[in-house]
């Protein structure tokens, strides 16, 4: 049952060629397919949506940045590179964004609005948010935003790519390769995480305690809130 479950996943996340979203037949679940809807299909109900998302998940960044105990493995990378050079933490993860994008062309992979709105949206959101929340703070503060940091990106991811405008350019690498080589999901995930880390560690980022919670919560807790804002298509998913 549980490989049931994990497959079905897999199938609806899956990303086709360009901006076209190939889903396998599966069980009817509560959950609609995580597959792009066109820019036009309701904007007003879906763009706050995707908005508020990508600022919350710039603002769980933050929060695991300032808790200094380990952040998530892209964060590592940010964190390391802001130590060799002079751009912000924000402005890196929108380098770095614009770079991932350019290995979407030999995977044939092209960007959407929301690849777009992820870059500038999460760049910004995450220098605020250094910006206002202070550096040096103790213990039990700093696990405390830990918790809420981790907390609040499983319910950004939820929220931002429940709106269905597309992918970011990590998750479209991520199921560019996964399309390009036949290979699960998971696999290509977790060796994306594991060399995105181990450079960043190189480079100075911070591992720590935080980087295993974000790990083991930030699926379930995605994965929790998912339902209840993924959008659901009148069109394609038979919602009314």
């Amino acid at each position: 049952m549980r490989q049931d479950i994990t497959d079905r996943s897999e199938r609806e996340l899956r990303y086709g060629r360009g901006d076209r979203i190939a889903t396998a037949p599966g069980p009817r679940t509560s959950l609609p397919p995580l597959t792009y809807v066109a820019f036009g299909e309701r904007p007003l109900r879906r763009l706050p949506q995707l908005f508020i998302g990508l600022a919350l998940y710039g603002c769980s960044l933050s929060l695991m940045v300032r808790a200094s105990l380990g952040v998530n493995p892209w964060s590592v990378l940010y964190e390391g590179l802001a130590r060799h050079t002079t751009l912000s933490f924000g402005a890196i993860s929108a380098v770095l964004g614009v770079l991932v994008l350019l290995l979407w062309i030999p995977l044939e992979q092209r960007p959407t609005f929301g690849t777009v709105a992820n870059i500038i949206v999460l760049a910004c959101s995450s220098d605020l948010g250094l910006l206002l929340i202070p550096s040096h703070l103790g213990l039990p503060v700093r696990i405390v935003l830990l918790v809420c940091g981790v907390l609040l990106n499983g319910l950004s991811v939820a929220v931002y790519v429940g709106a269905r405008f597309g992918p970011g350019p990590r998750d479209g690498l991520m199921t560019g390769l996964s399309a390009a080589t036949g290979r699960s999901l998971r696999l290509v995930r977790t060796l994306m995480e594991i060399a995105v880390l181990a450079v960043g560690w190189l480079l100075g980022g911070s591992v720590g305690a935080g980087t295993a919670l974000y790990a083991l919560a930030v699926g379930p807790t995605t994965q929790f809130f998912m339902p209840r804002f993924a959008y659901r298509s009148r069109c394609r998913d038979g919602s009314v």
